[in-house]
């Protein structure tokens, strides 16, 4: 282990997701050490250009989620300071994480992703008509389910508007996919089994994902052979075509009508021992500190 030098892992900043990246960050770091790493964490702040530069480090193992962290910002600073770190790279990071440039590379590939308006302003909501509805409100740049909502009609959808704005200045407002929700893993160029998610919420929303005891993931995912190759298939076609690297989570819908539907790609999933990316790699075989080591070795220049 001593091939990837001392490991910073990057964790907490100030976005929305801070929560969720210390709890990240920590698990990372945990499974770092274990696996004899040279391993230090780093809870990223205004100062930390100046910390990481004291530190001496030789690689970042970024765990920042949202804002900041998963956007192209910190992967910028890395790229200044000549650190290599794990993951996609700064113009992948930042179109992955703009809900609304994903969907149009997408579009412009002829790859699945729903019909969408998108809002900035309120009298942008008078596009919508009656049956358009129901749809799913997204704020472009949040993670996490922060912000979003399904709406089934114009004073919803208003409500719904308003919220989202408050984390950001651009909304989509998608063409909602009845049926069920898959996310498939990528880690190091293998394709890691697909993941259903059943929840009794109208979609797989923060709660859902960080609070419920009602939610269940189902891998095996119940498709068929044939259907487990397309997902995985379009995955990487969707992971590749905005230029991601490393690792990462593209999600999807499948309609009534078994096609699948992309919706977004995560370029720093959540890394808990209980996350969707673990939990797929435990069933391709790997524990959980195989599976970080397996993420650090995919970035590192001298492995």
């Amino acid at each position: 282990m001593s091939d990837f030098g001392r490991v910073a892992v990057l964790m907490g900043g100030t976005s929305s997701e801070r929560e969720i990246s210390l709890q990240s960050g920590n698990a990372v770091l945990s499974a770092l050490k274990n696996g004899g790493v040279d391993a230090i964490g780093l809870d990223v702040g205004t100062d930390f250009l100046e910390a990481i530069s004291t530190e001496a480090v030789d690689m970042a193992f970024i765990a920042l989620h949202g804002k900041g962290g998963e956007d192209g910002v910190i992967q910028g600073a890395l790229e200044f300071l000549g650190i290599p770190y794990t993951g996609s790279g700064v113009l992948a990071s930042a179109v992955a994480m703009d809900k609304l440039k994903t969907k149009q590379i997408w579009h412009a590939m002829s790859l699945p992703t729903p019909a969408y308006f998108t809002l900035r302003l309120e009298q942008d909501l008078g596009q919508v008509t009656e049956k358009d509805f129901p749809l799913m409100i997204k704020p472009v740049h949040e993670g996490s389910s922060i912000g979003m909502a399904k709406v089934g009609c114009h004073d919803e959808l208003k409500q719904a508007f308003t919220e989202a704005s408050k984390f950001d200045t651009e909304v989509i407002a998608e063409q909602w996919v009845d049926g069920g929700e898959f996310t498939v893993a990528i880690v190091g160029g293998e394709v890691l089994p697909p993941i259903r998610l059943e929840t009794p919420s109208d979609f797989y929303d923060y709660e859902a994902k960080y609070l419920s005891n009602d939610t269940q993931y189902l891998c095996p995912c119940g498709l068929s052979e044939e259907k487990e190759k397309e997902i995985k298939v379009l995955a990487v076609e969707a992971f590749a075509g905005i230029g991601c690297k490393g690792w990462g989570r593209v999600d999807f819908m499948q309609s009534a009508d078994g096609a699948f539907w992309l919706l977004e790609v995560n370029t720093i999933p959540g890394m808990t021992d209980h996350s969707l990316v673990p939990m797929a790699a435990r069933a391709s075989g790997y524990s959980f500190e195989q599976l970080v080591l397996k993420i650090l070795e995919a970035s590192s220049p001298s492995v």
